[in-house]
């Protein structure tokens, strides 16, 4: 489960994200939605841990900035950094050691393997694509084996292979009883996805769907028929 209670973030005197309450639950993949200035990447860095802010984020339970909330919680930023000088393979056994998971190096082959990342596994970081950083960055998530997992507009870069493999994941994810919250501008990427939404304005949460409560209808048109927008 991730909880956010009452999150209030300002940068001097502009106030990026306002009193916002939400909660994903367990085993549930929640989007988070909203136009370029809303708050998202606010919420995103704050609950990853990237910034300071005022309110309360919990992570199965535990107070975000706890080292065992940090311990089951992965995060894949928009935009990947890789570290020049390691291999694919070193920056996944990074993770591995930095967070003491207990995932096998078998699984560890099975992740770069769907990821069509097995056989680039000696290329080192500053030899990779946008997209190839991509998926290092998903497979380092992964390898912390989460029960939190957050990812940052995740299919930016990605080919439509890998695409189709990662809402597989995503999908998976769910079923193991994973918590995953996606923020997103794509959404007809996530529309097999979703079991519940919350669409970002101007700093506040100004309305959430659950996939019951849309009785079929589009995520698209759930989400502009709550900012005013019309479809394209």
């Amino acid at each position: 489960m991730l909880e956010i209670q009452k999150l209030s973030k300002s940068y001097g005197s502009s106030l990026a994200v306002d009193d916002v309450t939400f909660t994903v639950p367990g085993g549930q993949v929640g989007i988070l939605l909203g136009p370029n200035g809303a708050g998202k990447s606010t919420i995103i860095k704050s609950i990853a841990g990237l910034l300071r802010y005022k309110g309360m984020i919990r992570i199965e339970g535990l107070p975000a900035r706890t080292l065992e909330a940090k311990k089951v919680f992965a995060y894949v930023p928009e935009i990947p950094n890789m570290f020049d000088a390691l291999t694919v393979r070193e920056h996944v056994e990074y993770v591995r050691m930095a967070y003491s998971s207990d995932i096998t190096d078998e699984e560890v082959e099975e992740i770069l393997k769907e990821f069509e990342m097995d056989d680039k596994q000696d290329k080192l970081g500053n030899e990779l694509s946008k997209g190839m950083m991509q998926k290092v960055s998903i497979c380092c998530a992964l390898a912390v084996k989460p029960k939190v997992i957050l990812l940052d507009e995740p299919m930016v870069g990605l080919d439509p292979a890998a695409i189709k493999t990662l809402k597989e994941v995503v999908l998976r994810l769910r079923d193991q009883g994973v918590t995953v919250l996606i923020s997103t501008h794509m959404l007809e990427m996530v529309e097999e996805l979703w079991d519940i939404m919350f669409v970002m304005e101007k700093g506040k949460i100004i309305g959430s769907y659950t996939k019951e409560d849309a009785r079929g209808r589009d995520l698209d048109d759930l989400f502009f028929a709550m900012t005013g927008g019309e479809k394209e």
